[in-house]
C-alpha cells in the first residue's frame, strides 16, 4: 500500500493499492508530459482570441494575421498534447469520479479544438480580414477552454491524478536518482 498524494478528509485509510495509483503514465524528467504541454494550446488559442478582438476593433490586418497563426499553432499544440492526456485517462480506475471528470475534460477539449478549427476554416481564404463569425467561434472555444482547464485542475489538484504518490513540501527533486 502506498500513501495517497492528497489525504481525503474524514477518511481513516488514505492508502491506494499499487494498481490504483493515478500517476501520469508518460513523464519527462519526472513530470507528466500532458501537464507540461497543455500550457501551449491554452496560451496560443487564448491569445488568438485577444488578437482577433484587437483586429475587430482596430481593423489592423497584422492583428488578424497574428491571430491566424496562433490559431493554427494552438490547434497543432492541442493535437500534440491530447494523446498524452488520453494515455493518462486510460490508466484512471473505472467507476471513479476522476474517470468521469477526465472524460468530460477530454471531450470538452475536442470540442474546443473543433471550435478553433472552425475559426481557422472561416478565415482560411483571407486570414488578415476574418469576419465576426470566425472571431465568435474562437471566443466560444476560449470560453469552453476555461471550463475544461478547470476540469483539468480538478483532476490534478482535487482528485490527485498525475500527482507523485509521495508528494509533500519537502519531497526530493524529481531529477534526483534513487
Amino acid at each position: 500500500m502506498l500513501p495517497c498524494a492528497v489525504p481525503h478528509p474524514g477518511t481513516v485509510d488514505n492508502t491506494l493499492n499499487e494498481e490504483d495509483r493515478m500517476q501520469a503514465k508518460v513523464k519527462f524528467l519526472g513530470h507528466p508530459v500532458h501537464q507540461m504541454l497543455v500550457v501551449f494550446p491554452l496560451g496560443l488559442l487564448g491569445a488568438s482570441v485577444v488578437f482577433d478582438l484587437i483586429h475587430q476593433v482596430t481593423q489592423l490586418p497584422e492583428m488578424a494575421g497574428v491571430a491566424y497563426w496562433m490559431t493554427v499553432s494552438g490547434i497543432v499544440a492541442g493535437l500534440v498534447a491530447a494523446p498524452f492526456g488520453w494515455i493518462d485517462w486510460l490508466s484512471i480506475p473505472k467507476g471513479t469520479r476522476a474517470k468521469a471528470v477526465g472524460l468530460t475534460h477530454g471531450l470538452g477539449n475536442v470540442i474546443v479544438l473543433l471550435l478553433f478549427a472552425l475559426s481557422w476554416f472561416l478565415r482560411r481564404e483571407l486570414p488578415t480580414a476574418p469576419g465576426w463569425d470566425a472571431t465568435a467561434a474562437g471566443l466560444a472555444g476560449l470560453l469552453l477552454s476555461l471550463v475544461t482547464a478547470w476540469l483539468g485542475g480538478e483532476l490534478v489538484d482535487r482528485l490527485g491524478v498525475g500527482v507523485y504518490a509521495d508528494a509533500h513540501p519537502d519531497a526530493p527533486n524529481s531529477l534526483r536518482w534513487r
